[in-house]
C-alpha cells in the first residue's frame, strides 16, 4: 500500500504522456491492507484517467493482468507492477518500438541494462537465467529476461490470445504464446531497483518450479487463439510449402499493380508481393492489419488498408487502380457474393484480371466449413455465372488441390470435427513436393477452384 501514491505520482509525471494519451487501470487483487481504499481515493482525484477494478478474493498476478487487459482502452498496454522496482521513466523506451511500428510486443530487460541495476541475490538471478534459457529453448527465442515485470504489447494481440495462468505463470505463458504466434518481439534495456525479501518480495522457489512447468506445458501445445476459426487459419499458416504451391499456381497471372482482398496474416502476400510496382494488402481484421504492418514495414511497395469485400464504400478509393485483384478463400465468407464480385470488378483497370479462389462442391460442406465461416461451396458453373454477371469474363478455371478432398470429407463431413490435426497438416506439408506432381492425375474433384476473369468494363 505504501508504494501506491509514489508509483501513481511517478506514472503521471512521465513526459511521454504529453504526446501519447494514457490510461491507468489498477486491479486490486483482494488486498486486505487498505490498498483498494488508497487507490479509490487517488482515482477520485483523477476521474477518467485512473480506473480501479477490484477482485473479491486474491486470484494472483496472471488473473489481475487479465482483468486489466479486459478493462483497458487504447492500442497498447504495459504491465506495471505496483512496487517501485521498475522506473516509469523507462516507459518511453519500452513503448518506442510499438509506437514506431516495429514491434508487436516489447520486453524491458533488466539484464541488458544500460542504466543502473541494483545488485541482488545470486540464486534468484541464477533461477531467472535458467527459466529464461528454458523458455528460449522451448520458444526458439533469444531473450535475456523472460520474467521481466515490464511487458508491453498491442491490446488487440494480447486479447486474441487465451491467457490461463493465474499466478506467476503469466510470464512464461505469454512468452511461449507470443513466440508461437510469430510476433515481432523486441527487448529494450531498462533500469531495475529490486526489493529484498525483507522489503516484501514474494516470488520464491515454488513459483520458479511452476514457471518451469508452465513453459513446458504450453510449449507442447498450441493454445494461442481465442477464436477457433482463427486457430484453424493458424494451423493452415503452418504449411509454408502448401502456401508456396498456391502462390506458384496464381503467380503467372499477376500484373504490376496488385490488390489482395483478405490478406490475413500475409502467408501468401510474402510470396506474391516481391517484384510488384504496388501491392495493396487488405483485410477487415484490425489485428491482422497490425501484424501485416510490422511484417512488411521494410517493403516500400506494400501498402495496407482495411477493406471489406462486402462494402462498396471501402472500394471507392480503389476504383480502377489495380491491374490484378487477388481474392483467395474470401468470397465464400460473405452472404452477398454478387456485391463482392462487383467490388472486385470496380477496383480493376479496364481488361484487368481477377483471380478468385473458392472452395468447390457443396457435397463436402461440413463442420470445417462452418468453423471457417463459409456460407457455401461453389461449382465451376456457379462461379463462372456469378463472375460474368459482375462483368468479369472467365478466361480460365484451374482445379487446385485434389489431394486433400478425402481428408476434408472425412474430417468435416463424416467425423464432423471442427479442426484439423496439426500433426497431419505437418506431415502433409512435408510431402507437398509429391502432391504437386500427382494432384492433376487424381480421379476426384478438387477442393478448390480458381477462376481467372477479365474485366470487361471500360
Amino acid at each position: 500500500m505504501e508504494y501506491l501514491p509514489a508509483l501513481i505520482s511517478r506514472l503521471l509525471a512521465v513526459p511521454l504522456w504529453q504526446s501519447v494519451p494514457m490510461q491507468i487501470v489498477c486491479v486490486d487483487d483482494g488486498s486486505t491492507d487498505g490498498s483498494a481504499e488508497t487507490l479509490e481515493e487517488i482515482a477520485g482525484r483523477h476521474p477518467g484517467l485512473i480506473q480501479l477494478v477490484r477482485h473479491g478474493r486474491n486470484r494472483g498476478k496472471g488473473a489481475a493482468i487479465r482483468t486489466a487487459i479486459d478493462h483497458a482502452a487504447g492500442e497498447f498496454a504495459v504491465v506495471q507492477d505496483s512496487d517501485l522496482e521498475y522506473n516509469p521513466l523507462d516507459l518511453a523506451a519500452v513503448l518506442a518500438p510499438l509506437l514506431d511500428g516495429h514491434a508487436d510486443a516489447v520486453y524491458g530487460s533488466r539484464f541488458a541494462s544500460s542504466g543502473e541495476r541494483r545488485v541482488m541475490y545470486f540464486w534468484h538471478s541464477l533461477a531467472n537465467h535458467f527459466l529464461t534459457t528454458i523458455g528460449n529453448a522451448v520458444a526458439d527465442l533469444n531473450l535475456t529476461d523472460m520474467e521481466t515485470g515490464y511487458k508491453a504489447f498491442r491490446l488487440s494481440l494480447v486479447r486474441s490470445i487465451p491467457l490461463r495462468s493465474n499466478r506467476f505463470g503469466f510470464d512464461p505463458e505469454i512468452t511461449v504464446k507470443l513466440a508461437q504466434r510469430h510476433v515481432a518481439l523486441y527487448e529494450v534495456p531498462i533500469s531495475y531497483r529490486g526489493r529484498t525479501y525483507e522489503e516484501g518480495k514474494k516470488i520464491g522457489f515454488r513459483d520458479a518450479v511452476w514457471a518451469l512447468c508452465t513453459v513446458l506445458w504450453y510449449g507442447l501445445r498450441r493454445d494461442i487463439y481465442r477464436d477457433r476459426g482463427a486457430g484453424m487459419l493458424d494451423a493452415l499458416s503452418q504449411t509454408p510449402r502448401f502456401n508456396r504451391w498456391m502462390a506458384d499456381t496464381i503467380r503467372p497471372w499477376l500484373g504490376a499493380r496488385v490488390l489482395e482482398i483478405g490478406a490475413g496474416m500475409g502467408n501468401l502476400s510474402r510470396h506474391l508481393a516481391a517484384g510488384r510496382e504496388l501491392y495493396v494488402a487488405t483485410d477487415i481484421d484490425d489485428e491482422h492489419l497490425a501484424r501485416l504492418r510490422v511484417r512488411f514495414q521494410n517493403r516500400p511497395n506494400v501498402k495496407l488498408m482495411r477493406c471489406d469485400l462486402a462494402a462498396p464504400a471501402d472500394f471507392a478509393s480503389l476504383a480502377g487502380q489495380a491491374d490484378t485483384v487477388i481474392c483467395l478463400n474470401v468470397l465464400e465468407h460473405i452472404q452477398d457474393d454478387a456485391t463482392g464480385l462487383a467490388n472486385i470488378a470496380a477496383a480493376l483497370q479496364p481488361a484487368g484480371l481477377a483471380i478468385v479462389l473458392v472452395p468447390q462442391d457443396q457435397a463436402i460442406f461440413g463442420t470445417l466449413d462452418e468453423e471457417l465461416g463459409h456460407y457455401r461451396r461453389y461449382t465451376e458453373a456457379e462461379l463462372r455465372s456469378r463472375m460474368e454477371a459482375a462483368g468479369l469474363a472467365v478466361e480460365r478455371v484451374l482445379h487446385f488441390n485434389r489431394i486433400t478432398r478425402p481428408g476434408w470429407w472425412l474430417t468435416g463431413r463424416l467425423l464432423r470435427r471442427r479442426s484439423s490435426s496439426r500433426l497431419m497438416l505437418w506431415f502433409f506439408d512435408r510431402l507437398v513436393w509429391l502432391w504437386r506432381r500427382i494432384d492433376p492425375a487424381l480421379p476426384w474433384p478438387s477442393v478448390s477452384i480458381i477462376a481467372i476473369g477479365r474485366n470487361l468494363h471500360l
